[in-house]
């Protein structure tokens, strides 16, 4: 069975054909993202109270809310922001919660919502839950208004739905957000002393108007024949019939025409909630989700000549553009495997050639290519997309590939050259190499298997690292042990006297060898081997160095992303009026295009933008004084670039909090150093905050902070003298819905145009309600029956300004709670190029040196990059205990000895430590990259080990412990040791030399710790058997 391929030709060469096939069309079919799609486990619940304060939205809505939320126990944490007029909570799910049980979580979490949403005050709208999808959109494209003139959203409005429709209608297509679009309504702005002299309130007078609107059911006729809908021809069909519509106004049966007392026209809702500015122009944006089963790149040709097709039937003075396309990285990173791909295989094969010789070389060249090919095809059986991980795995992996192809050849060949017949030697290399080339291989594939183990969305993120490299090392096992023997067998079968009848060879045909550098290193094995202890001491000096100094490192969860964008937030004072946000980001892009490395700036005003990059948070709705965007540059930005421009922004614009970073790798988190304080009293918590903040200001390198109770919103409050209140015949309450009606509108009955809605509001003119005279002054009509509530007696009126005050009252513009509880969270956004962990190394001090201490009652922790590294270190070591058992227990099986296992477990932790010290050598900093990177490193690094040892082991004489046996094995062993770390090493390369920021630190730490691993397997594994076994013998004697 052994030797199956080498003896049937036609089933290699059909072997070979059905996996490059397999490789192939797989590769062609299966789903491309940008990066992985995590688990939703993250969702918001807005709930809209308008005119409330922050404290009674708190109290009111938030903590109700809360209250339902407790009983959920999948939640994991829920934070909550109260501001005036809105609830905001976020929810995050437990990291033991899968795909597959999320859906249910939160249709309980929506049943919740249904049971509180009686409990909520009537005004107050119905807690609505959005699903947050941890994904970036696939496309992102806007169309703009050219003109100069004022924009006519009316028209942007229905052109976008137009473009949605055709999107939607494409294959693979599966949602599409909206941004920038204001609603359309009809305005019915009124005079409220013309409307109180005829003795109406605008709540009265949109219920009339709502009367005319008869959009129901008129019955049926019902014949013998036919069955006729019967429908009252009184829908409000155009402006024309709303200005039509007659009022009455007194008890005497008086009516006026709607256009007398009123002005109707359409527009759009004032203010607007959100806007975008694209290209600096007014715009309606188009955000597409692609399903996770398709190729973006693939959708996105159809959407651009769908796009293409739309934009030719656009008139003058209207532009469709694609802002984003996230196909153009996929691309890039497709085309980054296949010439990592090329190039690792050029320098394998020229390495290989150059330590084994051609025909080595082609077999290990085809084992590159043919692994490759096999692991696509399992990517595509398991339903395993190609994205940033599981393509980083793939270019990790081409390292790993040949290593068990290369063995397996030199041990075929060196029996053939020794004279024994093809069949024979390969059976002979496959019985002595299985168990320890399965055992080393399980190993790595076991090192690896934490990565696609770990929960929670860090695990997601990585693990397509790991599942890619498990099925590489595999694949190669599998064809090296099948196709690789046989190959090797064909190709070497002429030379089985070759050694006998030339003692001088071909480098080319048999690899490079040179008498000296044989002698050396004969004379350092044995110089070694005769001070066993010695070795073994020589061999813990940089392994005991990096463990040492991996407590001196920087830590950073994950690098920074090197792309040609960078993420831009804009927050000017709570206060701020939407229209004054829009002319500050127009302000800012001007000032950002004068630098030529910017090509554009898009900005998102009112809400967080569409989400371009996968982990941006995106929490915020109906924020006037907030905008978000992105710089789209035509170069990858560097750390000197950013902080330029953020010092620019900071100078120019003083008034506004501006911030420009770049994007982060992993988990999403608000700041990168941030503090919660938790406590009771919103003024203590306050002042906490406070000294916290001042202290993190004080830390070098910190740009921006915020404190979530530092601002202070103004409030004009109206104190109202009850007794005259109730003389006027008014309570509280229906002062407070006089005033609301009269200011922000009540809607009564709406127009149809085309599928569109358009509801009719009915308020006061935007130049009364912007003029607290205006308003003081507004005549209110009287509620009670004594004073004859119904008889629309213009008499029964009475101006604001007599039963109450103006007075102007602070409170807080934001109060948060985190799992119910108020908290203050300390923000602090910091340089680019900087590392959270030195700041808040740096704010500890601070806190530390100046006694910072909390009341009775309130607590602190710190989130942050901290709190999301510590989160996801803590998951990913949960399942080394087990991991850690499985590999113990197959070394144990495979070398049939506790000892031998002890020397692999000897040899992993020198690889641990060997990994530590190549970060401490190459100054990377520590993160979860680098952490992945000695975990994978530990598997790779004991395959030679195990190799040497299992030689060993099955060695008569070495087996005794005899030096010069000992030595001889390793010897021979020598030439594929160093082959597979040479090519290991240069497997890595790609991700050196191309692999930005990101994945350096995890290529140093495997290809710098095999490099050591090696002498480990050459010098140090040796010299700890022999110290067991002379140990051993003795103790016999």
């Amino acid at each position: 069975m052994t030797t199956l391929f080498y003896r049937n030709f036609r089933l290699l060469i059909l072997a070979i054909l059905i996996i490059v096939v397999w490789g192939i069309s797989s590769f062609f079919t299966l789903p491309r993202l940008e990066d992985p799609e995590l688990t939703s486990r993250v969702a918001v619940i807005t709930t809209f109270w308008p005119g409330a304060d922050a404290e009674r939205v708190e109290t009111l809505i938030t903590e109700k809310i809360e209250e339902e939320l407790s009983e959920i126990e999948e939640i994991k944490n829920y934070d909550s922001t109260s501001r005036a007029g809105s609830s905001i909570i976020d929810i995050e799910l437990l990291d033991s919660v899968e795909e597959i049980n999320a859906d249910t979580v939160w249709l309980r979490i929506r049943e919740q919502l249904n049971q509180v949403d009686n409990q909520l005050p009537a005004d107050a709208s119905k807690p609505r839950l959005e699903e947050l999808k941890v994904k970036a959109y696939a496309m992102i494209t806007a169309l703009t208004w050219e003109q100069d003139t004022e924009p006519n959203y009316a028209i942007l409005t229905r052109l976008s739905e137009l473009l949605k429709d055709e999107l939607l209608a494409l294959p693979g297509t599966e949602k599409i957000a909206q941004f920038g679009n204001p609603k359309e309504e009809i305005s019915v702005e009124i005079d409220a002393a013309q409307l109180a002299s005829i003795g109406l309130t605008s709540q009265q007078l949109s219920a009339q108007i709502e009367q005319s609107d008869a959009k129901v059911s008129s019955g049926q006729f019902r014949g013998q024949n036919n069955d006729l809908f019967l429908e009252v021809d009184s829908d409000l069909d155009s402006l024309e019939r709303i200005r039509n519509i007659p009022i009455s106004f007194s008890n005497q049966g008086k009516f006026a025409r709607l256009g007398d007392i009123a002005e109707v026209r359409k527009t759009i809702a004032k203010p607007p909630n959100d806007l975008a500015l694209i290209n600096g122009r007014p715009a309606s944006a188009l955000a597409v989700f692609v399903e996770s089963d398709y190729q973006i790149d693939i959708w996105a040709k159809s959407a651009e000549a769908a796009i293409e097709k739309f934009r030719k039937q656009l008139g003058k003075g209207l532009k469709v553009d694609i802002i984003f396309n996230q196909s153009n990285y996929i691309e890039t990173r497709l085309k980054s495997l296949i010439l990592n791909l090329i190039m690792s295989g050029i320098l394998v094969f020229g390495i290989t050639v150059f330590l084994m010789g051609w025909k080595s070389a082609i077999v290990v060249g085809l084992a590159l290519p043919l692994s490759s090919c096999m692991v696509l095809g399992m990517m595509k059986f398991l339903n395993v997309p190609l994205n940033q991980m599981s393509i980083t795995g793939l270019i990790v992996a081409l390292g790993l590939l040949i290593d068990t192809a290369i063995i397996v050849v030199d041990e075929v060949s060196k029996n053939i050259v020794s004279g024994l017949k093809p069949e024979i030697a390969i059976n002979k290399a496959i019985n002595h190499l299985f168990m320890p080339l399965t055992a080393s291989t399980l190993t790595t594939a076991l090192a690896f298997l934490p990565i696609v183990l770990m929960p929670g969305p860090s695990g997601e993120f990585v693990g397509g690292i790991g599942i890619s490299v498990i099925l590489a090392v595999i694949s190669s096992l599998l064809l090296s042990l099948t196709i690789g023997s046989g190959l090797a067998g064909k190709l070497y079968k002429t030379d089985r006297h070759y050694y006998s009848q030339n003692s001088k060879q071909k480098w080319w045909k048999t690899g490079f060898t040179n008498s000296y550098l044989t002698e050396v290193y004969q004379v350092s094995l044995r110089s070694i081997f005769s001070i066993p202890w010695l070795g073994v001491l020589l061999g813990l000096i940089l392994p005991i160095t990096g463990l040492i100094q991996v407590s001196t490192l920087p830590e950073q969860f994950f690098p920074q992303v090197d792309r040609d964008q960078l993420q831009i937030e804009l927050e000017l004072p709570a206060l701020t009026s939407i229209k004054k946000t829009e002319n500050t980001a127009i302000e800012v892009r001007n000032l950002m295009l004068k630098h030529p490395e910017i090509e554009e700036l898009q900005w998102f005003l009112g809400r967080s933008s569409p989400r371009y990059y996968y982990n941006l948070v995106s929490n915020k709705q109906q924020y006037s004084n907030y905008a978000q965007g992105f710089l789209q540059l035509n170069l990858i930005a560097n750390s000197e670039f950013v902080n330029e421009l953020q010092t620019e922004v900071d100078t120019r614009f003083p008034e506004a909090q501006i911030l420009i970073q770049k994007l982060e790798q992993g988990p999403p988190f608000y700041a990168p150093v941030e503090m919660r304080i938790y406590g009771p009293n919103l003024k203590r918590l306050q002042e906490l905050g406070q000294q916290a903040r001042s202290l993190l200001v004080q830390v070098p390198n910190v740009t921006h902070t915020r404190d979530t109770l530092s601002e202070i919103r103004p409030q004009l409050q109206l104190q109202v003298n009850e007794e005259e209140l109730r003389l006027a015949g008014l309570d509280r309450a229906s002062l407070s819905q006089q005033l609301e009606t009269s200011l922000e509108g009540n809607l009564g009955g709406s127009i149809i145009e085309d599928t569109e809605e358009l509801p009719v509001r009915v308020r006061v003119s935007n130049s009364q309600r912007g003029d607290v005279s205006k308003i003081t002054s507004l005549d209110l009509q009287s509620t009670s029956s004594s004073l004859n509530q119904n008889s629309f007696n213009s008499t029964n009126t009475i101006p604001l300004s007599a039963l109450a005050a103006v007075e102007l009252k602070p409170e807080f513009s934001v109060i948060k709670r985190r799992n119910g509880r108020r908290i203050n969270s300390v923000q602090g956004f910091i340089a680019a190029g900087v590392l959270p962990s030195q700041v808040l190394q740096g704010w500890q001090q601070q806190l530390n040196d100046s006694n910072f201490e909390l009341p009775s009652g309130y607590w602190l922790e710190f989130a942050g990059e901290s709190e999301q590294q510590g989160n996801a270190e803590a998951n990913l070591f949960s399942t080394v205990p087990l991991v850690f058992l499985l590999a113990t227990s197959i070394l144990v099986l495979s070398l049939n000895s506790f000892r031998a296992t002890a020397i692999i477990g000897i040899v992993a932790i020198c690889a641990i430590g060997l990994g530590f010290f190549s970060i401490w050598l190459f100054s990377y900093p520590f993160g979860f990259t680098s952490l992945i990177g000695t975990f994978g490193l530990v598997g790779i690094a004991i395959n030679d080990s195990v190799v040497v040892l299992a030689a060993i082991l099955e060695d008569p004489e070495a087996f005794t412990g005899n030096r010069r046996a000992v030595r001889q094995v390793v010897m021979g062993s020598t030439r594929h040791v160093v082959a597979t770390t040479l090519t290991t090493m240069i497997g890595f390369v790609p991700l050196l030399v191309q692999g930005g920021s990101f994945w350096p630190p995890l290529a140093v730490a495997i290809a710098g710790g095999v490099g050591g691993a090696t002498l480990v397997a050459l010098y140090l594994v040796p010299c700890c058997y022999l110290l067991l076994a002379n140990f051993g013998r003795s103790n016999k004697e």
